[in-house]
């Protein structure tokens, strides 16, 4: 086949370079163009990524086209029905960084039980060594609430066991095999009445639109602290100040923010300067910034030298599954 790849970088080369040498391929730098897809119109599959729009127009400029593999898990870029139409299999990532995640909660509740972030402006603002606003707890011997088992969440509680914390799990679709002396699924109620710290690990879907909202934060156990590295939406965020200027959430940890369902996915954040220019004015002028004991990231959970690799690894095996008739992580079916 002869394929386009296109937004290129060294990773893509190195990692789709020697996955496809039984296949013509042309590396492109930039996003899909009329000229470029002119010039190679004889094209049989194509790599893009969010920042290319692969619409109806773009389809047929390509008239041999029989895939279009995306990197990454969104397909708003793509005219998914039209492809369809057309007989082109449209192949996705479906779920990447589950260890990158998991580790970066970690990161997140280290800091807030530790004062970390407090401790670092401190020393570098202040110069002051001082400890006595600094006092921490331990996660040893608390209790972790995790909303969500999945690739993440499951990860999450393996972690959690590791530190010694007891682990309270909520999941509509349970796994037994998480469950131990140290681990139990409970009711969503529950997990947020027995939980020392809430995370969020399930998908944003519009059931679970602000499924930590007033009434929530009314049940959860005083002086909890919430973390998320999910979606912005799970939480509805003028509750959540609420919460936190009453003392019922004693903190929290946010990668991700109501705000952002203006980005399309997570990788656009690195490679689209126009996306990274939006979080930047949104974390500044965001309410949540100067509040005590809340720390904003920005939609980093996911960003790690694996976590990318992992992505191009699953591009080069849908291209070469399409190739052998055998397609893999198709959203056309």
């Amino acid at each position: 086949m002869k394929i386009l790849v296109f937004s290129v970088d060294e990773e893509v080369r190195s990692i789709l370079g020697p996955a496809l040498t039984e296949h013509t391929v042309v590396y492109i730098d930039d996003i899909v163009s009329a000229k470029a897809l002119a010039e190679h119109s004889d094209a049989d599959a194509v790599s893009i990524f969010t920042t290319s729009e692969f619409k109806k127009a773009q389809i047929d400029a390509l008239p041999k086209l029989k895939c279009i593999s995306t990197r990454s898990t969104g397909v708003d870029h793509i005219d998914v029905a039209y492809a369809k139409e057309k007989g082109i299999t449209v192949c996705n990532v479906p779920r990447y960084g589950a260890v990158t995640v998991a580790e970066f909660t970690f990161a997140l509740m280290l800091t807030l039980s530790r004062r970390i972030f407090e401790a670092f402006h401190q020393v570098r603002e202040e110069g002051s060594f001082k400890t006595a606003s600094l006092e921490g707890f331990n996660l040893f011997g608390k209790t972790l609430g995790v909303v969500g088992t999945g690739s993440i969440g499951r990860n999450v509680v393996r972690i959690a066991k590791g530190f010694g914390l007891n682990v309270l799990m909520f999941d509509p679709r349970q796994d037994k095999s998480l469950e131990s002396e140290q681990s139990k699924y409970v009711s969503f109620d529950e997990l947020l009445a027995g939980s020392d710290i809430v995370t969020l690990h399930v998908p944003y879907t519009k059931e679970n639109h602000y499924l930590l909202n007033k009434e929530a934060f009314a049940k959860i156990k005083r002086g909890a602290f919430v973390i998320n590295t999910a979606r912005g939406e799970l939480i509805d965020t003028e509750a959540l100040l609420d919460a936190l200027k009453s003392g019922q959430v004693a903190g929290a940890g946010l990668d991700v923010l109501e705000e952002e369902r203006v980005l399309k996915d997570e990788i656009e954040l690195v490679k689209g300067i126009e996306s990274m220019n939006e979080l930047k004015i949104l974390i500044r002028d965001h309410a949540l910034i100067d509040m005590p004991r809340v720390v904003i990231t920005p939609h980093i959970a996911f960003f790690s030298r694996e976590a990318y690799h992992e992505i191009l690894e699953v591009t080069a095996s849908n291209i070469t599954s399409f190739a052998a008739g055998k397609a893999t992580n198709v959203v056309t079916s």
